[in-house]
């Protein structure tokens, strides 16, 4: 009996053996986001999933043959538990010279080693170069004076040094990114920056250059801001309009009429906004016009940054602001490209009904909206005073007419300057000339 106990005992313990084999497997270790260059503290994060979770994670940096190791975490060494199960965590940590003081700016070795919370104890591991960067980034912009009136546009060029990998204008909220200067490529970059109808006009503009670490340099250019004064007025809404652009913008659209219209006046003009923020990703890098932008001819019965008070049976029920000029001419007017560039979008967005946006280059955009047919395509090139469409009064449209406006970097701003030839030449093309 007791020859049968020791035998059961054995048993048990080869099989408890062979169950921790069986059983313990390395975590499963995939870096996110690895950073491409890392300075004094740079963050990054791994996502463990393993059936027991992890002791501890440890990094390794090499550079010139010298390597250093660290525990970066180490808070879960002590929860073993062969048979507890883990859920998948994302782990964030410092890495950079502060755990290994020997590095220097140059490329380097990244391994991140996860340990598995079993008896064993089994690593993954993940490496993948990077760049040292230690040194801070340098920015220095131009000597030039900057006149810009409030809701318009200008354009400044200034020179980057170090590791730089973003550069431009930063205007409050809004940054505006920056592009080589074709006269100097190598040296100079320059940035079309935009001050937003309704930010205020002791706002400060900066020319800012960040390295991969997040280290940002500054530097101020002289400006003088003019502030500009725009137009309140009241708008009747009647129940017959309601039901046109319910019906056409959301057909299946739920609530009452004022509910509808509300949603459609403030949630769907905020998401436009967005959408066209978007489109100004879809920019090419140098200029695609050598014209002043073209003035669509009508009568213009509403201006750029109208605030408008939407009265239903003379009750105030919303306010917008009207971010374009609305030109109404004969009814299903053909209309004409405003200047040479690259057709973005064609097809619905929302209030605007039927829209085409042009891209010019360099961030700078047309917005053509409410038309009743398309001339154009996506991708199709056209030329200043090309026909691209007709007016209509697609989406949030009372009449025949078109929405017309401009945006910088998603920014919408004042058309009224690109209209000017004087304006062009002093403020864009004496720093960026057009194509020859």
């Amino acid at each position: 009996m007791k020859y049968i106990l020791l035998l059961a005992l054995g048993a048990l313990v080869v099989v408890g053996i062979l169950g921790v084999f069986l059983l313990a497997q390395p975590p499963h270790l995939e870096v996110k986001a690895a950073p491409a260059a890392i300075g004094d503290v740079t963050p990054m994060t791994v996502h463990i999933a393993g059936t027991h979770g992890f002791q501890s994670i440890s990094v390794t940096l090499e550079q010139d043959g010298k390597s250093t190791t660290a525990v970066v975490d180490e808070e879960h060494r002590h929860r073993l538990g062969l048979f507890r199960h883990e859920a998948p965590q994302d782990v964030t940590f410092n890495v950079g010279r502060k755990l290994a003081p020997s590095l220097h700016d140059g490329k380097a070795q990244l391994t991140v080693t996860a340990k598995a919370n079993d008896l064993l104890g089994k690593t993954e591991s993940k490496t993948f170069d990077v760049t040292v960067v230690t040194a801070p980034p340098h920015v220095v912009a131009d000597g030039a004076q900057h006149y810009i009136f409030q809701a318009g546009a200008e354009l400044v060029t200034f020179t980057t040094s170090g590791y730089v990998t973003d550069s431009g204008v930063q205007v409050g909220t809004h940054r505006f990114r920056s592009f080589p200067l074709p006269s100097d490529p190598e040296h100079e970059r320059f940035s079309l920056f935009a001050l937003a109808w309704d930010q205020p006009v002791d706002t400060q503009p900066f020319v800012f250059a960040t390295n991969p670490t997040g280290a940002m340099a500054k530097a101020t250019f002289w400006y003088k801001i003019f502030p500009k004064q725009f137009r309140s007025r009241d708008l009747d809404i009647s129940d017959e309009f309601m039901t046109k652009v319910e019906s056409d913008i959301e057909p299946e659209g739920k609530g009452d009429a004022v509910t509808r219209f509300l949603h459609l006046n403030r949630d769907v003009r905020e998401q436009n906004s967005r959408q066209l923020m978007d489109l100004s990703l879809q920019t090419e890098p140098r200029w695609l016009w050598h014209e002043p932008f073209f003035a669509i001819l009508g009568a213009r019965e509403a201006m750029f940054a109208d605030k408008r008070s939407y009265m239903y049976h003379g009750k105030k029920i919303d306010e917008q602001v009207h971010l374009g000029f609305d030109i109404a001419g004969t009814q299903h007017m053909t209309i004409p490209a405003a200047n040479d560039g690259r057709v973005i979008w064609a097809d619905r967005l929302g209030i605007y009904g039927n829209c085409v946006v042009i891209d010019h280059g360099y961030g700078l955009q047309t917005i053509y909206g409410h038309m009743s047919e398309f001339l154009v395509k996506k991708g199709d090139l056209v030329k200043r005073l090309q026909p691209i469409g007709k007016t209509g009064q697609t989406g949030m449209a009372g009449g025949d007419h078109l929405h017309f406006s401009m945006q910088i970097d998603g920014v919408q701003v004042n058309p009224i300057e690109w209209w000017d030839p004087h304006w062009i030449k002093d403020r864009i093309w004496s720093k960026v000339p057009p194509p020859k």
